[in-house]
C-alpha cells in the first residue's frame, strides 16, 4: 500500500507539504489511518463502532468477528486466533490457538429417551 506522501507526490517529483503525523477518521469518529514521518502507516476497518480489521506497515494484520456486540472470533498474521461464546451475561467459552480452553457453558441434564427425541435416532449405550 503507498502512503500518503507518496500518494500526494506531484509528476514534477515535488512533494506537497503535509505535516505529520496524519491522522483520517470516518464519519463515526473512528480513527482508521495513522502515518508517521517515517512512513509507518496502520489503517483499520469499522462495523457497527467495533474494530474488525487492522493492519500496518510491518505486515501485521488482525481480524475480529462480532455477535450482539461481543468479540465471538478473533486471527492475526502471528498464527493467533481465539474464539469465544457468551451466554446472556458473561463470557461462558474461550478457546485459543496457544491451547488454552476455558468452559463454563452449563450442561443439561437429560434422559435417553430425551436424547433420542433430540437427535430424532435411538441411541444405543456402548461400552
Amino acid at each position: 500500500m503507498n502512503t500518503i506522501k507518496e500518494l500526494t507526490k506531484l509528476s514534477n517529483g515535488k512533494e506537497l507539504d503535509i505535516d505529520n503525523p496524519i491522522y483520517l477518521y470516518d464519519e463515526d469518529g473512528n480513527q482508521v489511518y495513522f502515518e508517521d514521518s517515517d512512513g509507518f502507516w496502520w489503517k483499520s476497518e469499522y462495523e457497527d463502532g467495533n474494530p474488525v480489521y487492522y493492519e500496518d506497515s510491518t505486515g501485521y494484520w488482525s481480524r475480529r468477528e462480532y455477535k450482539e456486540d461481543r468479540e465471538v472470533y478473533r486471527e492475526d498474521s502471528t498464527g493467533y486466533w481465539r474464539k469465544r461464546e457468551y451466554d446472556e451475561d458473561r463470557e461462558v467459552y474461550c478457546e485459543n490457538s496457544n491451547g488454552c480452553i476455558k468452559d463454563n457453558r452449563k450442561t443439561v441434564d437429560m434422559t435417553m429417551a430425551e436424547v433420542c427425541k433430540l437427535l430424532g435416532k435411538k441411541v444405543r449405550i456402548i461400552k
